[in-house]
């Protein structure tokens, strides 16, 4: 299942890449949210529905967990790999994550995810835990461009929580909480590789940089995040130093003038994301309350 956003050639190039691995996934779900293509992406997107490769869905308005629970709903398999519209995946990547079902049933399989600038690391000297390492573990996260689970796990939990809006940062930590906390396990599984383009246009890079902007797009989610995994009052703590941490780096060192914008950015955030809390998570079955 592919969430996309504001993406033409690369998107298609995504497309292309799975459509020829040896071994293919059973549906390839296309979740679009663009609001309008260049005419050679929608000819191209057309004939790929018409052929049966791609199931081609259009949503609005733009939310990445909005499209994935859609994705959830609409797929016809037990298991369903969520992968982002900007990749080159390795050839085994559908089969890892079969067989890496086979043998850990009910978990969450996180694939191994390799960065533009990661391209020619040594990841056999990795100190610290990766996605791109390439040695297989039980892990406490995943990242959301290369990850699968069961249909019916995932629905269960209400599947990915709307309240994550625009760059929908952090929501994979939010629902490793709650996969985590209802017994699941996640298994990183570097056999289930691909190659992350890190394009710079469309998706969550429609909404701008995180060190120039006013507006709290890139700032929500964090604050929400540690509103609902942060219990007895340690999200108090994450409220406080973000916006520390938000203006501490080298860009408001070389450009002081940024640090007033930044701070404005994470005081917009930290609201949205109480008005957000205190509404409720918004999953699929909830039931709203009026904030």
């Amino acid at each position: 299942m592919i969430p996309t956003y504001r993406r033409e050639r690369v998107l298609l190039e995504t497309l292309d890449h799975l459509l020829r691995l040896p071994e293919t996934a059973g549906e390839i779900l296309v979740i679009d949210q663009t609001e309008q293509h260049e005419p050679e992406t929608i000819a191209r997107l057309e004939t790929l529905q018409m052929q049966g490769a791609i199931r081609w869905i259009q949503q609005q308005p733009p939310s990445i967990t909005a499209a994935m629970n859609r994705g959830l709903q609409e797929a016809n398999g037990d298991v369903v790999l969520f992968l982002d519209d900007d990749i080159a995946p390795e050839p085994f990547l559908v089969r890892a994550h079969q067989l890496a079902h086979e043998t850990h049933a009910g978990s969450l399989i996180a694939g191994r995810v390799i960065q533009s600038w990661e391209e020619h690391a040594d990841f056999s000297i990795l100190e610290h835990p990766s996605f791109a390492g390439n040695k297989s573990a039980w892990i406490a996260d995943f990242i959301g461009c290369n990850f699968s689970l069961r249909r019916e796990r995932a629905l269960a939990l209400g599947g990915f929580d709307e309240n994550f809006v625009r760059v929908a940062y952090r929501y994979e930590a939010e629902f490793a909480h709650r996969f985590c906390a209802a017994d699941g396990r996640i298994r990183f599984e570097p056999e289930a590789c691909l190659h992350h383009l890190h394009v710079a246009a469309g998706g969550t890079r429609s909404y701008g940089h995180h060190l120039t902007t006013w507006k709290p797009d890139h700032a929500v989610g964090a604050y929400y995040c540690a509103l609902r995994i942060r219990p007895n009052g340690r999200w108090i703590m994450d409220f406080l130093m973000r916006p520390m941490r938000a203006i501490i780096t080298r860009h408001h060192l070389r450009r002081p003038w940024w640090i007033p914008v930044t701070l404005a950015a994470e005081l917009r955030g930290m609201l949205w994301a109480l008005r957000l809390h205190f509404a409720g998570p918004k999953l699929i079955g909830a039931v709203q309350r009026v904030s």
